[in-house]
């Protein structure tokens, strides 16, 4: 077992405390109805993973064309009119698609997958396994990738959707006249997604990569159509032209890169959604579509405003024909839909591993599918991103604005993954030190880059995502470390299972006939709800079963590999069921398996015994009291293990105790 969180593998808190802990790390980042067959992954052809790929994989990254580079040519010395601007910008924009996205994640971190899955906490897992131990560094990387994915998970709505409406206020027939809708309209589409994830988006998923493909072509059309507005443009694909423009503009050049990088926002999820459609599809669907489609149509921007000085004030609305206008405006707002859909599901995604990793207490997760088990609906978190998308919106008004804080999120996750990919090269590939340092060197110093002049944008709103991640890393930090002082006390006070069994031998309690299975997450030490149960009702029934629900650092596992059994006495066996950290456990389903190793079970016969403790804060001991309330909020607010496990509700027995931290 590897990337357990630093609370170890005692009895974990939450509604009931003597239930089982996780024991490895969360999955990646979106898990889209679209691209999921059961267990999430797809069936289908060649092309069909192909397009389901672009419609899931590369939404975000195709609506940057929107404002990417608007926002980089506003912050250049001459407001974007002089010619090294624009040719400077656009290379930049190019190598930047280039280096980030082919090269680091195409070629490179795609090679680094877990069983086929990635995404920056599948590479911790991969991480954490290629150490061979717990590390708390890797630990800290994985939880800190997390948190700032929802930064990225509350912007990216905003902004997408609100730069696609914000094209009404230079439609034909409307020009002016529709300014002070934008935002309402906005605001509208984006609460209306929100309101209609607890039905499940399967019936429209299907349509999403087709659609997005029409979008692609859209942008490539449009770029073609404005290139011959200056052919020069093609002069933008040198390098050279880049570094100039760096150079011209000194210090400013360096922030200008924060804006740059708006052009590769999304890049993480080519290998985030590595599992669902596989590498070849991905890399197909970038090299050959998206890529090509995304080059285009910023040649087009910029051929546009080499022609025309006043196109540098909004140039991806200024290349629109406006016979086209009204169609055009319409994808743009379907792909910017798209794009946040896939955030949505991802933070699902990433908020269900989380909770069976241990970093946040069990969480009310539904399925929306009977059939496709990656359809899932979190209710807290798509209230608390839709309340965030609000506030953004309100809070900045414009996508000018948005884009400031736009970035920072998504290339501390960036840095995470480069950080996480050492330990892989050097550890899991066993490459030499000089070939991991001319390796990992690039990528973390391309990394820091981006992540510092994105960090200029601060005052200007990028202290928002930073804001939430603080505020999540906090509250993760406080469930593990709570967890963490509550089993070390647990285990103080705990009795060892073979002790309690040959006390027992020894003055032999009352037999009850059934089967009594003891949810615990440290099988060698007897369970709360077993000692109360002695203690009193005085009673041990004719089965006992000591069970365990483990994660692994894999993300599935195989039926054949599901349970394992291991006699402790006559009266006693213990009972381990593992799944991987992609997987939703499901108990009884599971119990099922174990005929096959000559153990049965009549669900109706079976009770299942959890214990719940009742935690009291303690300004004497532990974390600080204000932390002990906090911790203990996230307790009484966790969700029922009964319904987590799938348990039937009308076999359970709950027994307490109190506990202070």
């Amino acid at each position: 077992m590897v990337g357990a969180p630093p609370h170890g593998e005692g009895e974990q808190p939450g509604a009931p405390s003597d239930t089982p802990a996780s024991d490895a790390t969360v999955a990646p980042r979106h898990l889209h109805p679209a691209a999921a067959g059961e267990g999430g992954h797809v069936k289908a052809g060649k092309w069909g993973l192909i397009i389901g790929a672009i419609g899931v994989v590369f939404g975000d990254i195709g609506t940057s064309p929107l404002y990417a580079l608007r926002e980089a040519l506003h912050h250049s010395k001459s407001g974007g009119t002089a010619d090294l601007a624009v040719l400077g910008v656009v290379s930049l924009v190019f190598w930047a698609l280039i280096l980030v996205v082919t090269l680091k994640y195409v070629v490179f971190l795609m090679k680094a997958d877990n069983k086929g899955e990635g995404g920056t906490l599948a590479l911790m897992a991969l991480a954490q396994h290629a150490v061979g131990r717990r590390s708390g560094l890797i630990f800290i990387l994985g939880v800190c990738g997390a948190a700032l994915f929802y930064g990225d998970g509350v912007i990216t709505p905003a902004v997408s959707v609100l730069s696609a409406i914000e094209g009404l206020r230079d439609a034909p027939g409307v020009s002016g006249q529709l300014d002070s809708f934008v935002l309402p309209i906005a605001a509208g589409i984006l609460i209306a997604l929100f309101m209609i994830q607890s039905r499940g988006t399967a019936s429209m998923a299907r349509y999403f990569g087709p659609l997005t493909l029409v979008w692609f072509l859209i942008l490539a059309g449009l770029g073609i159509w404005h290139i011959f507005d200056d052919p020069s443009i093609f002069r933008a694909l040198s390098p050279h032209y880049g570094v100039l423009f760096l150079v011209d503009n000194g210090f400013l050049g360096f922030v200008i890169l924060g804006s740059v990088f708006l052009a590769v926002t999304g890049a993480e999820a080519l290998y985030a959604d590595m599992g669902h459609f596989g590498k070849s599809p991905i890399r197909k669907g970038w090299l050959w579509v998206v890529l090509p489609c995304l080059t285009l149509n910023y040649l087009g921007q910029g051929a546009l405003v080499l022609d025309n000085r006043a196109a540098a004030e909004n140039p991806f609305w200024m290349m629109v024909p406006q016979v086209a206008y009204w169609p055009v405006l319409i994808m743009a707002t379907i792909a910017t839909v798209i794009a946040s859909q896939a955030v949505i599901t991802g933070a699902f995604s990433v908020t269900q591993q989380a909770v069976q990793l241990g970093l946040l207490p069990r969480i009310d997760i539904r399925n929306t599918s009977e059939s496709q088990a990656g359809q899932i609906f979190v209710p807290s978190v798509n209230m608390m991103l839709m309340v965030g998308v609000l506030v953004l919106l309100v809070t900045f008004q414009t996508s000018t604005n948005l884009a400031a804080a736009y970035g920072i999120a998504v290339t501390g996750s960036m840095f995470v993954d480069s950080l996480l990919a050492w330990f892989i090269v050097r550890k899991l590939w066993k490459w030499s030190l000089p070939l991991s340092l001319l390796t990992i060197s690039p990528l973390v110093a391309l990394d820091l880059v981006f992540l510092t002049s994105n960090m200029l944008k601060i005052p200007e709103g990028a202290w928002f995502p930073l804001v939430l991640g603080a505020a999540l890393i906090l509250l993760m930090w406080t469930w593990v470390r709570g967890t963490q002082i509550l089993t070390a006390k647990t285990r103080k006070d705990s009795l060892p299972l073979a002790d309690l069994i040959e006390m027992l031998r020894a003055r032999p309690p009352h037999r009850a006939p059934g089967t009594a299975i003891f949810l615990t997450s440290d099988p060698d030490i007897a369970p709360v709800a077993l000692m109360h149960n002695l203690k009193h009702n005085k009673v041990l029934h004719e089965k006992n079963i000591v069970l365990t629900v483990r994660t692994t650092d894999t993300p599935r596992v195989d039926a054949a590999h599901r349970i394992s059994i291991e006699p402790i006495s006559d009266d006693f066996k213990k009972l381990t069921i593992s799944y991987g950290f992609m997987e939703r456990p499901n108990v009884p389903k599971a119990l099922g398996l174990c005929r096959k190793q000559g153990l049965k079970f009549d669900i109706m016969s079976t009770s299942f015994f959890l214990g719940r403790r009742s935690v009291v804060a303690s300004a004497g001991q532990g974390m600080p009291l204000w932390q002990d309330r906090l911790f203990i909020f996230l307790m009484r607010n966790a969700a029922n293990p009964t319904d987590f496990f799938h348990i039937p509700p009308g076999r359970v027995v709950e027994l307490g105790t109190q506990v202070s931290v």
